[in-house]
């Protein structure tokens, strides 16, 4: 039996201003998967900020390590809240902290991983595990996420109904 793969990562959101004073649209910020397979994908393809962690680790101190590999920088000052633990698929959980920022950094800088492409050739290649990311409209967010967290966005969105 496959051992499961603990995850833990963060959800960061904003609201965008609203053209009519009311309460703006929800946008959320998500990192584009590195590597040659994702490399021409953009449906799908993109991921919360996110890593392996192991059952003794605090989840959260996991997150915040995993965003700053990922992202190149320490994730933002902010009031992190446990959104929830995922089953993203039959071998993979993810513990999603979620917080209202609006970060704006310069520019990203992923750590790498190593990756013989193509398979086969002998040929082992650095890529980085992010190469792109921004904020996106909760709709442009669903197009994009990787399906197994849509219920990330899902779980996000009913917790904000709630404290409306």
């Amino acid at each position: 039996m496959t051992p499961m793969i603990f995850s833990a990562g963060i959800l960061l959101y904003r609201r965008a201003p609203a053209a009519s004073g009311g309460p703006g649209s929800l946008e959320v910020w998500l990192g584009h998967m590195g590597g040659p397979f994702w490399a021409r994908k953009d449906e799908h393809a993109w991921s919360i900020p996110k890593g392996e962690y192991l059952p003794s680790e605090d989840p959260l101190a996991a997150a915040l390590r995993e965003f700053g590999e990922e992202m190149g920088m320490p994730a933002p000052e902010a009031d992190y809240v446990l959104l929830g633990t995922f089953r993203q698929s039959a071998k993979k959980t993810i513990t999603v902290f979620t917080a209202e920022t609006d970060f704006s950094p310069e520019r990203i800088l992923s750590n790498t991983f190593a990756l013989e492409w193509p398979p086969g050739s002998g040929a082992v290649r650095e890529y980085p595990e992010i190469d792109d990311a921004g904020w996106f409209s909760e709709s442009a967010a669903r197009t994009r996420i990787v399906k197994g967290q849509l219920q990330v966005l899902d779980a996000l969105k009913v917790r904000l109904d709630g404290f409306r």
